[in-house]
């Protein structure tokens, strides 16, 4: 979706690194990261170098950007992830699949790919091997987060589920490459999730669904649902 017209170009996407100290922009005439406070610009890739890009997300502060193609000028397929090494100046590493990227999530051990109805689970960012491929519900939205860190309490995956309004959970910690370890499923809305968050510890993942009146927060351990937040009546 399109967030802001600039001198700049349109952005189509916007994320905040894992500790939230800084930001990228993914734009019709390339890419661009900020620092938070004090605002500033850290760095950019022109339109020349990775073209029109539709999702850009950073690892931390390092030098490691993973871009998506996307846009009215992309140089690089929407079906394919792009690791841009910001010290050599170059693309290091490049993954391609069946459909169209929808969103990317990276950690220092990992890298998650969110496709329309499935996550592919790859090691990151030596050596990246695909580790786990997890299906799920019809997922237009790409919705898919993690825990941040690696020392986490839980090492929590969380997509949507199967059915309208669940979201499934995996922790990573207890399945191995190769096993196919079930999800744990809640049943957090009765229409389509529309948005999921996790805390940094994976101890509390918190959904709102299409109709947007209602945040739920839920307890990972216990599965239990521990607070309802109501905006209202009327569907945003």
């Amino acid at each position: 979706m399109n967030f802001v017209h600039s001198e700049a170009g349109n952005v189509s996407n916007l994320r905040f690194n894992q500790d939230h100290g800084c930001f990228s922009c993914a734009m019709d005439n390339g890419m661009r990261i900020y620092n938070v406070e004090p605002l500033r610009e850290k760095m950019h890739l022109d339109a020349s170098t990775v073209g029109s890009v539709g999702i850009c997300e950073m690892l931390y502060r390092t030098n490691i950007i993973a871009i998506v193609g996307g846009g009215r000028k992309q140089k690089f397929a929407e079906n394919a992830v792009l690791l841009w090494d910001d010290l050599a100046r170059k693309f290091v590493s490049e993954f391609t699949f069946s459909s169209p990227v929808l969103s990317l999530r990276l950690r220092r051990d990992k890298m998650f790919v969110a496709l329309k109805t499935q996550i592919h689970v790859f090691s990151f960012p030596n050596n990246p091997k695909k580790l786990f491929t997890f299906d799920t519900g019809v997922n237009p939205r790409g919705l898919c987060e993690v825990s941040p860190f690696p020392s986490s309490e839980r090492q929590l995956l969380v997509f949507p589920g199967h059915y309208s309004g669940s979201v499934q959970i995996v922790d990573l910690a207890k399945i191995h490459p190769g096993s196919t370890g079930a999800p744990i499923t809640i049943n957090a809305h009765t229409t389509d999730v529309a948005c999921i968050a996790i805390n940094h510890q994976g101890t509390l993942i918190a959904t709102a669904s299409i109709k947007g009146t209602l945040i739920r927060v839920f307890d990972t351990y216990k599965k239990v649902k521990l607070i309802e937040l109501r905006r209202g009546s009327d569907p945003a």
